[in-house]
């Protein structure tokens, strides 16, 4: 059980979307907040980004920078720049001038809306993660390969963009999660082979009745050891933490499955539909029909 892989695709919700970004210098553009996480890939020439809080930071070709919670922020070609465009739908990708082009894939996911995750909710507003020769080889083959389909689409690009940006997330966050040098919270979760072990048999049978002794006996470790270590790394006790990922998984099967909610109730570990309604609707503040009918209205998160 890849711990990333599923967390991302238990809290991903609808389709990524993306597009190039092609301006002429001088341009400022503003960012509102967006209901997911975004990302700006610069592919040529280079930024500013000017966070709301916080000093500005330069963006040079190659450069990545990803935004766990869809942060307002500010792009500028130079500081001092005035802000001059609202990102927004429709509107022109490449606009002609004379000045030094400035080049970006500028994208977003839309995450669910109700209920969070630890591993997101504990990374930094921006991460920024700069193109250094031989850093981050992985990160870089996606980069040009979604630039690529992204500047030239051909037959197969409306397959392969999405994959692609999947991927792309993926890359971020293993590129984050490498880089701390003393890992804590969920790189630490990562780097701990007991909790690391006990997130693996969560996440593969979310339906069983786990306890903290048979997830540290699984784990190697004593169930005192487990229980600390775990809610260091976590951020959370290992049933609470089970608790939000059956909440986690029974939402993703009313998102992309028709499975009656009486299934969804025994995927999950709960014998009862009504025991089960209950339960989500106090973490997601809907009952699961009125949840799975709400989903099926995606956001529009504009790039």
């Amino acid at each position: 059980m890849d711990i990333l892989s599923e967390t991302i695709a238990a809290i991903r919700t609808g389709n990524p979307t993306s597009g190039l970004f092609i301006r002429p210098a001088p341009w400022g553009r503003h960012y509102p907040k967006v209901p997911g996480a975004g990302f700006h890939v610069v592919l040529q020439g280079s930024c500013w980004v000017v966070p709301p809080r916080g000093e500005p930071f330069a963006m040079g070709a190659g450069d990545v920078l990803f935004m766990p919670r869809g942060a307002t922020h500010d792009l500028v070609d130079a500081l001092g720049t005035p802000i001059t465009e609202t990102a927004a739908p429709g509107e022109p990708r490449d606009v002609e001038g004379p000045g030094a082009r400035t080049v970006l894939v500028c994208g977003a996911y839309e995450l669910g809306r109700q209920r969070g995750h630890p591993l997101v909710d504990e990374l930094p507003e921006f991460i920024h993660l700069p193109a250094r020769p031989g850093r981050h080889p992985a990160l870089r083959s996606a980069v040009d390969l979604l630039a690529g389909e992204v500047a030239e689409p051909g037959l197969g690009t409306d397959a392969a963009v999405p994959a692609l940006l999947d991927t792309l997330l993926l890359f971020i966050l293993r590129a984050w999660f490498g880089e701390q040098a003393a890992p804590t919270g969920w790189a630490g979760a990562f780097a701990d082979p007991a909790v690391a072990d006990a997130l693996r048999a969560i996440h593969a049978a979310p339906q069983r009745a786990w306890t903290v002794p048979e997830l540290g006996a699984l784990a190697g470790v004593s169930r005192a050891t487990l229980a600390r270590r775990f809610l260091a790394t976590v951020g959370e006790p290992p049933l609470a933490y089970l608790t939000r990922w059956r909440m986690l998984t029974a939402a993703r099967l009313l998102r992309e499955t028709e499975t009656p909610l009486v299934g969804v109730a025994r995927k999950v570990g709960y014998q009862s539909e009504f025991a089960f309604a209950k339960a989500f609707k106090r973490e997601y503040g809907l009952a699961p029909g009125r949840y799975r009918r709400a989903e099926d209205t995606p956001a529009v998160i504009a790039v």
